[in-house]
């Protein structure tokens, strides 16, 4: 591996800056060159090691020689390596170490200080508007944890148009994208990783029309639960229900009218008022789906799915997974640098939240580890977090 230089316990590898070098190598075998692979890993080291923000110049620090921080330049900006086939590797990984229970798809707004960052636009919050980032998170997630493993980065028409498209290296195929499409290309994107479970998919995101998320998905035939907004238009399911009207309402109505429906359930983290509402979505064709509906202290929420109302609790449980993706976008995704790339670069931007993606899946495996109070299996010359014994599978 080249020389690596060991730090102290100020960062997020907590004094130590090894990785297991035959996980990492499985990992990045999708790089030709071995310079390349040297550069990743070492990258990622400085990921989990560097105190404060992972800035190029900070993590130039872990390689050696006088021009390292131009070297980490071009590696990220510049070199001509594709980050998708990490991405794959990184799911087979993650799924195969961490047990995730379903895809959650979430949009994640990065605050940018200035309008030079690649994407970087007036950002609407409901708090205001922010100068920032607009990306599209895809996460492997379960009730412990959860890993990011894909990326889209929303770009605004004026990233996809000269001078700013060639002056951030935009690709020719790469278009305009709203919130919205940025959710429809992640679930496409998921579908073409090969050798990982069927897993159900979970849409939160608010900024999105939640009721045509659900129709695209419904035509790929995974099983989904969508966040939908209280306003979205909704019809009660006669097959289902005859007895009543088939009058278009929304979904926060059609869910407050049926109170018969609802149950006390516990989906696994105490007692819930929840409902199963059958409902047809139009346009285009008729898809029979189920209003999800969960009452609780803090409010409603409401999500369209393609589960069965027999499987209330089972999607109960799978609504909770946002949750976690937030709690560990805070408390492990920011503390490896996933929103720190601040250049103009739309390939450096990718490379880097992709090998930040691989340090938080590092830092997870080692917190699922602890919990469950195993040993990590390390190799004789490891000496930091372990992503420990794990193979990809043959199609990796």
């Amino acid at each position: 591996m080249g020389n690596l230089r060991e730090h102290g316990s100020a960062g997020v590898g907590r004094g130590s800056a090894g990785l297991d070098p035959e996980s990492l190598r499985r990992l990045f075998g999708s790089l030709q060159r071995n310079g390349q692979r040297v550069k990743a890993e070492q990258y990622v080291r400085g990921l989990l090691s560097v105190a404060g923000r992972k800035t190029l110049r900070s993590l130039a620090a872990q390689f050696d020689g006088a021009s390292a921080q131009q070297s980490v330049h071009h590696f990220i900006t510049s070199s001509p390596w594709e980050w998708t086939p990490i991405r794959h590797a990184l799911a087979r990984q993650a799924q195969r170490t961490l047990a995730p229970e379903a895809w959650v798809i979430r949009s994640t707004l990065i605050p940018k200080a200035g309008p030079h960052s690649v994407g970087a636009d007036p950002q609407r919050t409901p708090l205001g508007t922010v100068n920032g980032q607009r990306a599209v998170g895809t996460w492997l997630a379960s009730e412990r944890l959860a890993v990011p493993v894909d990326w889209q980065l929303c770009l605004s028409a004026r990233w996809t148009a000269d001078p700013l498209r060639e002056r951030a290296s935009v690709p020719p195929d790469a278009t305009a994208c709203g919130v919205e499409e940025g959710v429809r290309r992640a679930v496409a994107a998921l579908t073409e990783i090969r050798c990982t479970a069927r897993l159900p998919v979970v849409v939160d995101v608010p900024e999105a029309d939640g009721t045509a998320v659900a129709r695209s998905l419904a035509a790929t035939g995974l099983p989904f639960l969508v966040r939908i907004d209280p306003a979205a238009p909704v019809r009660l399911d006669r097959s289902v229900l005859p007895r009543y009207g088939d009058l278009q309402r929304t979904a926060g109505e059609l869910a407050e009218s049926l109170p018969y429906l609802r149950q006390r359930v516990d989906p696994g983290d105490g007692r819930t008022t929840a409902a199963a509402v059958p409902v047809v979505v139009a346009r285009p064709g008729r898809q029979a789906l189920t209003l999800l509906g969960e009452w609780h202290p803090g409010g409603r929420r409401l999500w369209l799915s393609n589960l069965s109302s027999s499987l209330l609790v089972p999607a109960l449980r799978l609504t909770r997974m946002p949750r976690v993706v937030e709690r560990d976008s805070a408390e492990i995704a920011d503390g490896v640098g996933l929103r720190d790339f601040a250049g103009r670069s739309f390939p450096g931007w990718h490379r880097h939240i992709t090998l930040a993606s691989v340090a938080h899946l590092a830092v997870a495996t080692a917190r699922d580890r602890a919990r469950r109070g195993t040993a990590a299996v390390m190799s004789p010359t490891s000496t930091g977090l372990p992503f420990g014994n794990l193979t990809l599978s043959s199609c990796s």
